[in-house]
């Protein structure tokens, strides 16, 4: 699918054209053969980066060919009830900025709706402007992992097996978003440099202030990841001390056990035993056993064993 929108400065609406005009916004959602064909030959956009885009595993690079620069990031969305990152290219030409994912693209609809206000016509600045909408979609489910995050350590004494299995999953985004938002972090510095494509003053301080939030970012998603590892790591120490604290207590039920297990054996034995013909032999053995037990347990809690 490829969809064509215009807006210039002195126009209040965006404007979706059947066909191109200069400073037009190029939207292409998982486009076809011939569709990537047409891109080619109308745009002069390269063929095999084009494909590169519509790659799930493309990493965040920056390419710069035949006077288009191709910038390829990733983008945040929530897919099955789990959330992951997806390619997306922004590629800036002499007169057109395009868009290529393989999946619908949530930073659009803010765009067609109203809520970012832009001007296709002004490429660097709505360049600019697309990763400011990129941060807020990793900012909108960072705020929602930590929130999570914040409420399962409170309760710490009542951590479930499905939290622990959450955090897991946690890790797992948050590594998939450091992994997004660090090589993008190094292409935006190289944007500021100035040698891909022009920017205006205001444009360089809405780069630059787009950069420190990408920084803010990944700072965000190293604290989460921190605190996550140290509160698997003091739930595991706490789960070890305690199975620790259990075994020794049955071992020392065992040991305890053990002896007037021993005696009553002895004395179940079909031979000749001491007290054998005396009535108080039930009770002396008893209360022997019973006395042997206590200084056992006793010398268990003196060594502190227990």
């Amino acid at each position: 699918m490829i969809k064509i929108y215009h807006k210039a400065v002195r126009e209040q609406q965006l404007t979706e054209l059947a066909d191109f005009r200069v400073g037009s916004l190029i939207y292409v959602e998982n486009p076809t053969e011939e569709e990537l064909n047409q891109l080619e030959q109308r745009y002069k956009a390269d063929h095999s980066l084009l494909l590169d885009a519509l790659d799930l595993n493309e990493v965040p690079r920056l390419e710069h060919e035949e006077g288009i620069t191709y910038v390829f990031t990733r983008f945040p969305i929530r897919e099955t009830n789990r959330v992951v990152t997806l390619p997306l290219l922004i590629a800036v030409g002499g007169d057109f900025v395009m868009l290529v994912s393989p999946k619908p693209l949530p930073l659009l609809e803010r765009f067609l709706t109203g809520k970012a206000d832009f001007y296709t016509t002004q490429k660097s600045k709505l360049f600019t402007q697309i990763f400011s909408q990129l941060n807020l979609g990793y900012q909108g489910f960072l705020r929602e992992m930590s929130r999570d995050v914040r409420s399962t350590t409170v309760r710490f004494e009542r951590v479930r097996n499905r939290d622990i299995i959450q955090f897991v999953a946690f890790e797992r985004v948050l590594n998939d978003f450091l992994a997004a938002l660090v090589p993008t972090n190094r292409i935006l510095e190289d944007i500021l440099s100035g040698k891909y494509f022009k920017l205006y003053e205001e444009d360089h301080e809405l780069t630059q202030d787009v950069r420190l939030a990408n920084g803010q970012l990944i700072e965000s998603c190293k604290s989460d990841l921190k605190t996550i590892v140290n509160f698997r790591e003091a739930y595991s120490t706490i789960m070890t001390n305690n199975l620790n604290r259990v075994i020794k207590l049955f071992t020392a039920l065992t040991v305890v056990l053990t002896v007037p297990t021993m005696i009553a054996s002895f004395y179940g034995m079909n031979v000749a035993l001491p007290f054998q013909n005396s009535p108080m032999a039930f009770w002396w053995i008893l209360w022997g056993t019973i006395i042997i037990a206590i200084f056992i347990l006793g010398t268990f809690v003196w060594k502190r064993w227990l």
